[in-house]
């Protein structure tokens, strides 16, 4: 804010303290260099009114609050008037900037403070401010400095120091904005050169695509006669094509006439023919009536003759399955294939098998665990994927009845596993054996002519299984089945 009150009214009054220093009395240690201009102040303020404040440029206000916050701390705690006291508490960085109202206010009402600052201020400035209070400014001088300096000290022509300042603030000022101007009118120049040199290259380009484009039209104009002399020659085939035309259309008369005439023949035979099949038809169910007749005392044959065998060999209803033995065990077994396992193989992958298969009596469902569970759940930890599948088949084995077998690899590293739910088997493959060979041994147990089903995706494992009669499934087959559950 600039400084512009009045100062001098409040100054004459102290004059003559100041004069008396000026006519011989020792002077005070902190205000020897306010003296040159206190007479002549005197003078003025008994002749006439005091003169307004000067209108400060803004970097001289600046440099002034900054000038008087830096010395604001030194002075004794008693010559610090009092709205100040509060801000010379302040941190260097935030004295000038928060306190800046407040000094200029004393500065401008306070005339005292002002020579007290002035005394520390031109102490601090050195030769500088013993020229500005002589009032020769050196001309290499910071004019901003100097005229912060003229106006705490205010020596005889202090104000057009002021002025100056200002005027050469405004020529920095002025020669900044016509630098700016020249550098943008030399970037108007630069663009101007590049857009003429891209307008010569667009022309050169437009030159050479006017050359193609004539080059093309006359290409086009070519290929339009000969377009023109093939629809003339067109329309000469379709004339002589229409005329054709007419003549086989009365062929296709005749034609159509003699055909409807065969249809009429056609349909007599036709119902001839209903009469003859419906005679037929009484006939084979006639037929079928003994085929079923004799089926039915076959397969009641059948069964009596199942039951006859069963109490002949005393046969006793297992409470182990094959399986049993092989999860037991772990026995090596022969490798051989029975003759005939082949005839139980299906080759199908169809997702929808799985729940024909399992509707067969006695079927035994073999799954390869983490083939199943990585494809479906791999995000989730081995444990929890283990817990999934074996809870998901709990629920087939609940629902079917059927025999369930799942088989994991790494029997070490399986720790507090849950029991398995009623009618699932969980098996883990030995050290040294994988769980692809534990399924294989598995199929091999089954006794020829019972369903065995796989699950896994896994083609290695589905040709093995296969190749002992099993049918072999893909692992989404049985994620789609749990999830339906």
């Amino acid at each position: 804010m600039p400084l512009t009150e009045p100062h001098d009214d409040r100054f004459s009054a102290e004059e003559p303290v100041l004069g008396a220093h000026d006519a011989g009395e020792a002077p005070q240690a902190r205000e020897p260099d306010i003296a040159p201009d206190a007479g002549a102040d005197a003078e003025a303020a008994g002749s006439a009114a005091p003169e307004p404040e000067p209108t400060l440029p803004e970097p001289v206000r600046q440099r002034i609050v900054a000038l008087t916050a830096a010395v604001l701390p030194g002075l004794p705690a008693d010559e610090v008037p009092v709205p100040l006291r509060r801000v010379a508490k302040f941190a260097p960085n935030r004295r000038a900037r928060l306190g800046a109202p407040a000094i200029a206010a004393q500065l401008t009402a306070d005339p005292l403070f002002r020579q007290r600052v002035t005394a520390r201020v031109l102490a601090d400035a050195g030769d500088l401010g013993a020229a500005v209070v002589e009032g020769t400014a050196p001309a290499a001088a910071d004019p901003v400095e100097v005229a912060a300096l003229a106006y705490l000290a205010r020596p005889r022509g202090w104000r057009e120091l002021i002025e100056a300042s200002g005027a050469a603030v405004r020529a920095e000022a002025d020669s900044a904005v016509v630098a700016e101007l020249v550098r943008e009118a030399e970037q108007r120049a630069t663009r101007a050169e590049h857009d003429r040199a891209v307008a010569r290259v667009e022309a050169e380009k437009l030159r050479d695509e006017l050359a193609r484009v004539r080059e093309e039209l006359g290409q086009l104009r070519e290929e339009a006669r000969q377009l023109t002399r093939t629809f003339r020659e067109t329309q000469a085939r379709e004339r002589k094509a229409t005329e054709l035309l007419a003549t086989e259309r009365g062929r296709a008369a005749r034609a159509a006439a003699d055909a409807d005439a065969e249809l009429r023949r056609a349909r007599a035979r036709l119902a001839e023919a209903e009469a003859a099949a419906g005679v037929a038809r009484a006939s084979a169910k006639e037929a079928r009536s003994v085929d079923d007749a004799r089926l039915w005392l076959l397969l009641e044959t059948i069964g009596q003759a199942a039951v006859g065998l069963r109490r002949e060999l005393a046969l006793d209803p297992v409470d182990r399955l094959p399986a049993d033995f092989v999860a037991d065990a772990f026995a090596d077994q022969s490798t051989t294939t029975r003759a005939g396992a082949a005839a139980r193989a299906r080759d199908t992958d169809d997702p929808a098998r799985l729940d024909q298969l399992l509707a067969l009596p006695k079927a035994h469902l073999v799954v390869d665990g983490y083939n199943v569970t990585k494809r479906g759940f791999g995000e989730m930890s081995l444990e929890q994927q283990r817990k999934r599948l074996i809870s998901g088949l709990g629920g087939i084995a609940a629902q079917t009845g059927d025999e369930v077998t799942v088989v994991f690899d790494g029997a070490e590293r399986i720790h507090g596993l849950p029991p398995a739910p009623r009618g699932v088997r969980v098996l883990f493959s030995r050290k040294g054996e994988t769980a692809d060979e534990l399924i294989r041994r598995l199929v091999r147990a089954e006794p020829a002519g019972r369903p065995v089903v796989v699950v896994s995706s896994d083609r290695e494992v589905a040709d093995g299984v296969r190749r002992h009669g099993a049918y072999p499934l893909g692992a989404d087959s049985l994620l789609r089945r749990l999830a339906r559950s």
